[in-house]
């Protein structure tokens, strides 16, 4: 698709219709109107918009959200009833003719630069560039700014979550449901899988950005089944020969077997729950996960317990230790989860739904289907897990079945960062992690805190001066550059003036910290990468923002170019920014044409 082609769909492709001109703050619409007023139609701006630190007291964050703000320049009008609402809204001394100025506005004369959407940031460094008439420049602070804050959090925590569950573990984003409302929801479900999630339980997302779509079924799906009784039909088609299959007889009997296998007996497992599974067996026969966790069992007894772990048990402690607190499991080590009997809570709590799961998946194997696996919802993740496991492992072994000892587990319950640290030093057995309300809703750091400060007007440029050094701006219009070491990682992230050379591969260039004199240094880059392109120019758009499968893609390429103890999860070395010597000198420079100068008396 062309830029002309893409400029006539994204009229019509807002991922939000309340993105618009009045999603602002009232403010910025007053300040236009002071700006109008005093005759600044005619000034020409250049606001950055970036942030001063990291989230999750990490050491890099990941750019998202560009294409959102193109779709807004694109669509950037104030229509009849925006204008009317205005009128009623603002001062009655508001001059008539400021609201047929806001009418013909458009973004034709804004000129947009911007990173690369799915790429690794770091404070100060201006995400986007926003150069044009200092009215129109200004009414688009608030909306661009929450369309990159929360997309950037969003795709850098689930990065965070992609990297510590590691390639071979596939994440799902199952965070709708406790989402800060239905944009919220929608915006996470994209932002999680730029971030590396793997798909969402979001319909609606998996439609519009083309998500892979993933789920199984509730516990209330299984309690609202009391016995075999409430299964309508027990007949499925065997998948080659297309004969008639009874599931239920099957199902049944193969319960019976799998109970002498894995030392489970049948009156420990609900028939309402194998009645449940068998209904969603018969519904998605090729497709059938199962959530197992639904039922906790009454009877006590060693017997389902795998030797090694029920010498643990019978010790009163076990190698599979929680992270309790965190996701709601059980410690184990803790001798308080040990009844009377000697028999563990957590293992109870698979004993209804593993047994019952396998003669489903059994039965189905008999016609020609082949089970997905299981869900586990609560306690011990670790424990269960490895039980789950090392049961689908035994069964392979006596029925010479050897995809049965692959089948998935899907892990849920409230789990975050730390969690899946805790498991993975406890040497968990989960194929596939459910993640909610820790992800989509950023509870580590609800927001990311980016800025849009004005730094140059009519060419001259502009500094905002505080007694926090780190809120002081960086002044003028500048290029930034990503400097590469000799080993191929990124090293250094430098800003200059944009009158300057830039930087070339093998020139030395002195590097300095922004305020700090002592703090500089000289790299010789074995590559730089320029960090900006032009996205905005002249009304339209000019570079074509990546597919969401690409910025996808370059997330996970970026987070490679940065050295491992930059990424790590405890004390990440932080990455450096810098600017050249020319920058550094006008920064200081402007900064003491623009203190003002005590007395002393």
């Amino acid at each position: 698709m062309s830029c002309e082609e893409l400029n006539k769909n994204i009229k019509m492709a807002r991922q939000n219709g309340i993105v618009q001109p009045l999603l602002t703050d009232l403010y910025q619409i007053t300040m236009a109107y002071a700006y109008w007023k005093a005759g600044k139609v005619n000034d020409v701006a250049v606001f950055d918009l970036f942030f001063r630190t990291n989230p999750f007291q990490g050491e890099f964050t990941i750019f998202a959200g560009l294409e959102e703000c193109l779709k807004f320049l694109v669509n950037f009008h104030y229509s009849e009833s925006d204008i009317e609402y205005l009128m009623q809204t603002l001062p009655e001394n508001i001059e008539p003719e400021f609201y047929g100025y806001l009418k013909d506005l458009t973004c034709k004369d804004i000129k947009l630069s911007a990173i690369e959407e799915g790429s690794v940031v770091f404070p100060r460094v201006p995400l986007l560039r926003v150069e044009g008439p200092l009215i129109v420049a200004q009414l688009l602070e608030t909306t661009l700014l929450t369309l990159v804050n929360f997309a950037s959090l969003m795709a850098t925590n689930a990065a965070r979550y992609r990297m510590v569950a590691g390639k071979n573990v596939s994440l799902l984003e199952f965070g709708l449901r406790r989402a800060q409302g239905p944009d919220g929801g929608l915006s996470a479900s994209k932002y999680a899988y730029i971030g590396g999630f793997d798909g969402t339980s979001n319909v609606l997302a998996g439609k519009m950005f083309n998500i892979p779509v993933k789920g199984t079924h509730a516990h209330s799906f299984v309690t609202s089944f009391s016995n075999l009784n409430d299964i309508q039909s027990v007949t499925i088609r065997h998948m080659d020969t297309q004969d008639p299959c009874n599931l239920l007889e099957l199902a049944t009997e193969w319960r019976k077997r799998v109970s002498a296998i894995i030392d489970i007996s049948p009156d420990e497992a609900s028939d309402g729950e194998l009645a449940a599974l068998l209904s969603y067996a018969l519904a998605f026969p090729t497709g059938f996960l199962a959530l197992v966790d639904t039922y906790d069992v009454k009877r006590y007894n060693f017997q389902g317990l795998p030797s090694r772990h029920r010498q643990h048990n019978m010790n009163g402690h076990s190698g599979y230790n929680s992270n309790c607190g965190t996701n709601g499991t059980t410690v184990l080590n803790s001798p308080s989860i040990h009844n009377t009997y000697g028999y563990s809570t957590v293992e109870r709590t698979l004993r209804s739904g593993l047994l019952n799961f396998c003669a489903v998946a059994l039965a189905l194997n008999d016609c020609g289907y082949r089970a997905v696996g299981i869900r586990i919802d609560s306690g011990d993740l670790a424990y269960l897990s490895v039980l789950a496991r090392e049961t689908f492992e035994n069964i392979a072994e006596v029925l010479k079945l050897p995809w049965f000892a692959k089948l998935t587990i899907v892990a849920s319950n409230d789990i975050n960062e730390e969690t899946i640290l805790s498991l993975n030093e406890q040497g968990h057995k989960i194929d596939c992690f459910g993640i909610g309300t820790h992800l989509v809703t950023c509870q580590r750091q609800p927001a990311l805190g980016c800025v849009y400060k004005l730094v140059e007007i009519n060419g001259h440029p502009r500094i905002k001066l505080s007694q926090d050094v780190g809120k002081v701006t960086i002044p003028g219009h500048k290029q930034a550059y990503r400097l590469f070491g000799a080993d191929g990682h990124a090293l250094i992230d430098l800003l200059q003036r944009s009158s300057e050379p830039a930087p070339e591969v093998g020139q030395k260039v002195l590097c300095r910290h922004p305020f700090q004199e002592s703090k500089r240094a000289y790299v010789s880059p074995s590559k730089v990468e320029h960090l900006y392109k032009v996205y905005w120019r002249d009304g339209k758009v000019t570079t074509m923002p990546k597919p969401l499968s690409e910025v996808r893609e370059r997330v996970q390429s970026t987070l490679k170019t940065l050295r491992q103890d930059i990424k790590r999860n405890l004390n990440p070395t932080p990455y450096k920014v810098a600017v050249s010597d020319d920058l550094y000198n006008f920064i200081h420079d402007l900064w003491l044409q623009n203190a003002p100068i005590g007395e002393l008396s």
